[in-house]
Parts: C-alpha cells; sequence; structure tokens
C-alpha cells in the first residue's frame, strides 16, 4: 500500500485526536469527523500512566501534560471503616517505570491534543459513515452531509459502539457487559484534606484525588445489573451506597449536586478483534479494544494506538501485529482486576484484604509489579521530551532515552527527521 497522505479521522475524543496530531506532524493532511457539536469530552478525569506519557512525548506533548497535572501515587488502598491496606509512593513508581502517573481533566488532554492541529482540520457536528474501506488499488470512502471524503487511511476512533467496527467485522459479537456500572464527579470540595486512596467494599469501590484545579475527581463502582437507574437521582444513589464510609467520601457526597454526577455502565470486548485494519482503515482506541477502567488503561492504550499507528501507516498489517496482541493482554488483566476489585464474596475479601496488606508490608514494589509490562512500554519512535523526569525534589534519569539503534526509526513514524521544535 502506498504511504497515505489524506487521512480522515472518524471520532474526536483522545485516540482520535492523538492519532490526528501524530499523522498530521508526520505530513499528512488530516481531517478530524467529530459527530458532537463539540470537543468538550462527557467524562471527569484521566490518569497518564508513564506509557501514555512517553507516546506523548513522541509529539511533543508529554512534557507539558507533567507539567499541568497532578502526579499520582502518594496514597493508598483503604477498606470502609477507613483502614489503610497499603500505601502507594509517587517516588517508587517513579523509580520503578522512569516516570509518573498524573491526573488530570479531559477536557484538558483533548484542549492540548486539539491545539497542535490545524483549526480547519476539525469539524464539529459531522456525521459520517464509513461507505468503503477501499483496498490497495483505491482510496477508502467515508459519507458525510456535505459531501464524501476519499482517504488514504479512515481512523476509527468512533467508541466502544463503533459502527465502523461493525461494518468491518460483522461477525464478531461486539461488547459485554462487565457486570458493574460506574459513578464519576469532578467537584470542589472546599474545606476538605484527604490523602488520594482507592477504597475496596463488597462488591463496592470508591477513589478520591486532588486535580491541580482545586477540585476533587470522585470515582464509584459497583456490581449491580445492566441498565439500572436510580429511583430519585444519582447523587441519591451515591448516598446509599457510600454514605457510611470514610472520609472524605461523605463530604465530597455533600458537596455534590445531582447534575454533578455521571454515571455509566461498563462494557469491555471479551473477544478479541480479528485485525485492528481491514482495506485502508485502522481501529483505535475503545474501537478496538474496549477495556474494564480498573487499571486506568483504556485511554491510555488508545494514546499508545495513536502513536503507533502513525509509525506503521504505510503498512496496516504491522499496526495490527504490534498493538493487538498487547491490547488484548492488558484487557485480560483488566477483568481480571475488576474481579479481584469488585469481588463480593466475604471469605473472598478478607483472603485478598489480608494478601494486599502483607504485600504492602514488604514493599513497594511488590505492589507495582502489576503494572510491569503495561507502564514501562516505550513507543517504536524517539521521544523529544526533557531528558529527565522530576518527582518531587528529585530527579531520575528516564530509561526512555536509549541508544539511537534501539529505536526501529528516529523520525515520527513516517520516515521524515522528527520536527526541530520537537527536538531535545
Amino acid at each position: 500500500m502506498a504511504q497515505p497522505q489524506r487521512v480522515v479521522v472518524i471520532g474526536g475524543g483522545i485516540g482520535g485526536l492523538a492519532a490526528a496530531v501524530a499523522l498530521h506532524l508526520s505530513g499528512r493532511q488530516v481531517t478530524v469527523l467529530e459527530r458532537s457539536r463539540s470537543l468538550e469530552p462527557v467524562g471527569a478525569a484521566i490518569s497518564l500512566a508513564p506509557n501514555a506519557l512517553r507516546a506523548l512525548d513522541v509529539v511533543g506533548l508529554g512534557d507539558g501534560i507533567r507539567a499541568l497535572a497532578v502526579w499520582q501515587g502518594d496514597g493508598g488502598l483503604r477498606t470502609p471503616g477507613g483502614h489503610w491496606l497499603s500505601r502507594t509512593s509517587a517516588d517508587a513508581a517513579a523509580r520503578r517505570f522512569g516516570g509518573p502517573l498524573v491526573l488530570l481533566h479531559r477536557a484538558t488532554l483533548i484542549d492540548h491534543l486539539a491545539a497542535r492541529l490545524p483549526p480547519e482540520a476539525v469539524r464539529t457536528a459531522a456525521g459520517s459513515v464509513l461507505a468503503d474501506p477501499g483496498d490497495a488499488h483505491r482510496p477508502a470512502r467515508v459519507h458525510t452531509p456535505d459531501g464524501d471524503l476519499e482517504a488514504d487511511l479512515v481512523v476509527a476512533a468512533d467508541g466502544i459502539r463503533s459502527a465502523v467496527r461493525r461494518a468491518l467485522f460483522p461477525d464478531h459479537p461486539g461488547p459485554v457487559y462487565s457486570g458493574f456500572t460506574t459513578w464519576r464527579v469532578a467537584i470542589p470540595v472546599p474545606g476538605v484534606r484527604f490523602a488520594s486512596h482507592e477504597t475496596w467494599g463488597r462488591g463496592r469501590i470508591w477513589g478520591t484525588h486532588p486535580l491541580a484545579d482545586g477540585r476533587v475527581y470522585a470515582y464509584a463502582a459497583a456490581v449491580t445489573p445492566a441498565g439500572g437507574r436510580a429511583q430519585d437521582d444519582e447523587r441519591a444513589e451515591l448516598l446509599r451506597r457510600f454514605g457510611h464510609w470514610h472520609q472524605p467520601i461523605p463530604a465530597v457526597l455533600a458537596a455534590a449536586r445531582p447534575g454533578d454526577v455521571l454515571r455509566h455502565d461498563v462494557h469491555h470486548l471479551a473477544e478479541p478483534l480479528p485485525a485492528f485494519h481491514h482495506g485502508r482503515v485502522a481501529l483505535v482506541g475503545d474501537a478496538a479494544h474496549a477495556m474494564p477502567p480498573n487499571l486506568g488503561q483504556g485511554g491510555n492504550q488508545a494514546v499508545e494506538d495513536a502513536i503507533v499507528l502513525a509509525h506503521h501507516a504505510d503498512d496496516l498489517p504491522a499496526y495490527t501485529a504490534a498493538r493487538l496482541p498487547r491490547t488484548a493482554a492488558v484487557t485480560r488483566r483488566a477483568v481480571k482486576a475488576a474481579r479481584l476489585n469488585l469481588m463480593s464474596n466475604r471469605a473472598g475479601i478478607a483472603v485478598r484484604n489480608t494478601a494486599v496488606a502483607t504485600l504492602s508490608g514488604l514493599g513497594p514494589a511488590l505492589l507495582l509489579r502489576g503494572f510491569d509490562g503495561i507502564a514501562d512500554w516505550r513507543p517504536p519512535q524517539r521521544p523529544y521530551a526533557s531528558r529527565r523526569t522530576r518527582v518531587g525534589d528529585e530527579q531520575y534519569p528516564d530509561e526512555r532515552y536509549l541508544p539511537d539503534e534501539w529505536y526501529p526509526s528516529a523520525g515520527t513514524g513516517s520516515g521524515e527527521p522528527a520536527p526541530e521544535e520537537n527536538t531535545p
């Protein structure tokens, strides 16, 4: 297949915009079609692990995101009564993975990605349908209300209910219910001081974390039948389920209004797709590999997809080979983590909590081991961020910067040199 020059991205979420930026910086002509009236995301915060930050380094955004986000790690895991099962450390995580775990609002990440694109590249309120996936001899074609667009590459970033995925792989069973629902809120909670934490109860979890703008980001999950909704409002539902748990959970709920709370059932692709491409179309993010959020890797894997796709944009089978096994493995681990987090059996919970507390007592490395093979991923392109990562008052060498011969390409994935302003 000839190297693509005209790219149409269907979906203006994190994965779609990251792919658009990476492909734009490689010299391709990119058009993003977002069906909503704006790029403002539905959601709250996103946790970016070192693997995704390294991917963002490739497009010159990693250091900026590190600087404006809250660095995570100092906190731990608690029981509903407030007992600490484990303590975690940002310092220990940075030492193990060569960089921090950060938390920021999704809208902030979207804004920074969109700012790297020409204004005319993004079309909102732009519904689209894949009319023809194309092949080696003809371009792909995307139908829009304003006319058809031909493309050398179509990036399908249209989410877990992806219409493009259904068109390309009609025999795939699609997403399945993961067995639980989630709630999210990002609000100011004046006068409340707390340590970041995740709390595991019986078939329920809660997490509370600060955002850099002073707001509090909280999330909850509970095992419940699909399609459920509160009889009154979702804030009242959270009060019933979590209002008696330790502080600051009651304080967060007291500060929330019913309209602040988002609720979504969780689904994932239990069966991997046969490929992440067909013809001249490539799938990224939830369209390719939707997973439960329990490892915090859904958005991270979408960013990885974007950077790897830009590297293999002229060889889509290589993109599938690079991404499908990895994302299938991460999805399996996320499913296992969800079962562990949301365990309902009392005896099993007691064993789980004892094991976590024991491992924590032996040192943070044992608990961090669960992210080996995930957070230590590196992109195929050379990163261009600063050469050292700062955590607190110390600096740690970042193993991202390996000898030139380690990198399959020192460019952006197109075989061309990296933009000069991104060079260290």
